[in-house]
């Protein structure tokens, strides 16, 4: 079983690899909260360290036959990177959908990568035939007490750099990372509690937690990619049961809104499941009142591709970026006086598509819909009531 002393041992045995990752406050998200920044770890995530403290302690003979793992991403540039220092062979399964920029990471740090259709479910499974038909070691991403020990250092280095906090927030997917952090936290300070946050498209341990079992979701969907999993541990189920004070969740507006406060707040990247945590503070779903409050951001390895549609959809769950319809009469200036009133409110014209034979308009008007660059949720009402107040109709998409 997972031990403080096995922590303390992971904790001296990645020193040499791991980074010592910084604690900062983050003022814009509350007056006592802060930020532990895993996203700065090296290969951009947590989970560099459970990672090498499984594959150092392999025996002499277990190295010999070479690693195998599964994962969204994160868990496999670890596993790569770890394995290459160990002079190591590795083969990891990737889910076909992860981001680009983990799958070519992962075969950057030197392994073999192998891409299988669906989700990291489906990748564990056909990580477990090789290991059946090879006899490969199984390096599993959270549902194992070396991978948990060596994620509980995150748990001493908070302590140590903030004594007196209040409330750790962690991810889960899996449940690795939390069990590891909250058994540490839970060792030293038991009256610091410990609250996890899963993707609302994805909420395995939150689900049972309810049922006070573990049980299996027939789908995931959520940006937070490195948190999909379907199906928590037995390991972490029993550990989350005992040392975690509570789980929320966060669906992935929110979560793309967390992005891009972080961008803007902190000036760091995080991925979808690095942001939950902030996103659960951003979004009250934690008591955060006169206390201190550490949010782990546990990667940074968003794919660029898809950084702009986050950073959209963040932009329009806060009312920076918004999309009014109207109908105006189909006559010369009618066009020009309704941009009139939206340049009198100081929102920014973006884009303006005028339609003609819109379901929604009569056979002498046209709907005109504006893509508008606005400052905040009250000033796009703000705009709706000076359209209203002139006459115009406002259309629900």
């Amino acid at each position: 079983m997972i031990s403080l002393e096995m922590i303390y041992d992971a904790q001296r045995v990645i020193r040499d690899v791991a980074r010592l990752t910084p604690m900062s406050s983050a003022p814009k998200f509350g007056e006592n909260i802060y930020i532990k920044a895993e996203n700065l770890q090296l290969t951009g995530s947590f989970k560099l360290r459970g990672a090498y403290y499984k594959i150092h302690n392999l025996t002499s003979e277990e190295k010999s036959r070479g690693v195998v793992a599964c994962s969204a991403g994160n868990h496999a540039q670890g596993v790569a990177l770890s394995a290459t220092r160990e002079g190591i062979e590795s083969i990891i399964y990737m889910p076909s959908g992860a981001p680009l920029s983990k799958i070519e990471a992962t075969k950057n740090y030197g392994a073999k990568v192998m891409l299988v259709p669906g989700v990291y479910d489906d990748a564990y499974a056909e990580a477990s035939k090789l290991v059946e038909e090879k006899g490969y070691i199984f390096a599993h991403p959270f549902n194992d007490e070396r991978v948990i020990a060596g994620q509980g250092t995150i748990g001493l280095e908070i302590l140590s750099q903030l004594p007196e906090v209040d409330v750790v927030v962690v991810p889960i997917g899996g449940g690795g990372l939390i069990s590891g952090v909250a058994y540490a936290i839970k060792s030293i300070k038991p009256e610091c509690k410990v609250i996890g946050v899963q993707a609302a498209g994805a909420p395995s341990m939150y689900e049972s937690r309810l049922k006070g079992e573990i049980s299996e979701l027939e789908s995931v969907f959520t940006i937070a990619d490195g948190i999909a999993v379907k199906k928590p541990g037995n390991i972490t189920f029993e550990m989350c049961q005992k040392y975690v004070d509570d789980i929320v969740t966060v669906n992935d507006d929110e979560i793309a809104t967390a992005i891009l406060a972080l961008m803007e707040g902190q000036k760091t990247v995080a991925e979808g499941a690095g942001a939950t945590t902030v996103a659960a503070v951003m979004f009250h779903k934690i008591d955060v009142k006169d206390k201190k409050v550490v949010c782990i951001v546990s990667g940074g390895n968003i794919d660029v591709s898809i950084l702009s549609r986050v950073i959209t959809r963040g932009l329009n769950k806060t009312g920076r970026i918004s999309e009014i319809t109207t109908k105006v009469m189909d006559k010369p200036g009618q066009l020009i006086n309704l941009l009139q009133v939206i340049s009198e409110t100081g929102a920014n014209i973006i884009s303006v598509n005028h339609e003609r034979g819109d379901k929604k308009s009569e056979v002498n008007s046209c709907i005109v819909k504006m893509l508008l660059e606005t400052k905040n949720l009250e000033h796009v009402m703000d705009i709706k009531k000076a359209l209203i107040t002139k006459g115009y109709e406002i259309f629900n998409d």
